[in-house]
């Protein structure tokens, strides 16, 4: 994985990304830039209530942008939603997308533009470069730093009547402006931020230990691993510490570039089944795997967990490769324990639920492609276990 002198590699992310304290308030400015005189503003009802919803409109209006609301987006988004975003488009005239909110609002909106633009159902685009043609003009912006959905090529949409993530990668799926502004993440409550911060982490770590990595990807993932583990802490025990927001916003994005393009692996196969049988926020169900998910596959590249271990700032000078990978796990297990996230059987599921579609999960994570990537194979039977491990408490 490591010889990448003879290996072609592409690399997408969106023509422009502004970052910066208040850069959300460009979206007049880059919605007038790309032509469009009406937007459908793609949002969830929270976002509503804080207010960001009205601040994105008003700064539309006034840039002399009409606008209209969608606000229905669910956790983990749904056919439904892109449909009822669809009529709305439609109905309204509209001639862009802005999408405002965490992962949820920004794959919802991801998908109502290539639907726009592409004929047939999603469940046809599903997997890699399946999408013909790009979607229509999409802004978004980011108010956690967790998916890094913004700078993505990927969305991620709920079949509910066939519980299945539907995942759809493609350039086509790139939006064309990401509005980064760390102020939008402040409202974040210390849960949320631990749960999207971990799974940002987990999209960096993912992108570096991928099989399909690359030295732009690399680079980004390194880069992401040191700001995020070294900015959480301080974010999730003071939410209004703007320069760890900051820290946070950047590093979730630069971790959505190096996922997008290096994919993800094990961790993310097999929390796609936990959100589609339990309806487990993404980054909730990512986080609770990732430690378990990281030592397991340590063996399979232990060099490149020792470079983890040594972004996350661990002093490793001296130690055997092995054992410099064991204080990547050691190191992500102190920062686990620090912002308090729970195991996989602490967060509501029910034990004997979770036995009746164990082995059901672990076949839909295979065949969602991502443990493929992974450094270290894993059987059916292995994610199984897996599985149970999560489940059960930590040994000490």
């Amino acid at each position: 994985m490591d010889d990448l002198t003879s290996t072609v590699s592409s690399f997408n992310i969106p023509p422009t990304i502004i970052t910066g304290i208040d850069a959300s308030k460009r979206v007049g400015q880059q919605a007038k830039r790309l032509g469009a005189n009406r937007a459908l503003v793609v949002t969830d009802p929270g976002i509503v209530k804080i207010g960001y919803a009205d601040q994105v409109v008003k700064q539309l209006n006034l840039s002399g942008v009409d606008t209209s609301l969608y606000a229905d987006v669910t956790p983990d988004p749904t056919l439904q939603n892109v449909n009822d975003g669809l009529q709305r488009y439609g109905v309204d005239g509209c001639g862009l997308i802005v999408s405002i909110g965490g992962g949820s609002a920004i794959d919802c909106g991801k998908a109502i533009a290539v639907k726009l633009t592409n004929d047939g159902e999603l469940a046809d685009y599903m997997g890699v470069d399946k999408i013909p043609n790009p979607g229509a003009p999409l802004i978004a912006i980011p108010t956690t730093a967790g998916t890094g959905s913004e700078v993505t090529k990927v969305t991620v949409i709920t079949d509910t009547e066939n519980n299945v993530k539907m995942m759809l990668s493609s350039p086509c799926l790139l939006a064309q402006v990401a509005l980064v502004d760390p102020v939008l993440s402040l409202t974040t409550p210390p849960h949320l931020t631990s749960a999207v911060g971990v799974d940002a982490l987990t999209h960096a770590i993912e992108a570096y230990i991928s099989k399909r990595a690359q030295p732009i990807t690399d680079a980004l993932a390194l880069d992401a691993i040191r700001l995020i583990s070294g900015s959480i802490r301080q974010a999730w025990a003071d939410g209004g510490n703007i320069v760890a927001r900051t820290e946070m916003m950047i590093g979730a994005t630069v971790a959505g570039m190096a996922f997008s393009n290096a994919s993800v692996a094990l961790v993310h196969g097999m929390s796609r089944p936990i959100g589609a049988y339990f309806h487990i926020h993404h980054g909730l169900s990512n986080a609770v795997l990732l430690l378990d998910v990281m030592e397991y596959s340590l063996a399979g590249s232990p060099d490149r967990f020792a470079h983890i271990a040594r972004a996350m700032g661990e002093s490793v000078e001296g130690l055997s490769v092995m054992r410099q990978a064991d204080c990547a796990v050691a190191a992500v297990e102190r920062l686990i324990n620090d912002i308090q996230m729970p195991r996989l059987g602490e967060i509501g599921i029910a034990p004997d639920k979770f036995d009746a579609v164990v082995e059901r999960m672990a076949s839909d994570a295979i065949a969602s492609g991502s443990p493929g990537n992974n450094p270290r194979q894993a059987s059916q039977e292995e994610i199984v276990a897996l599985y149970r491990k999560c489940f059960a408490p930590r040994e000490a």
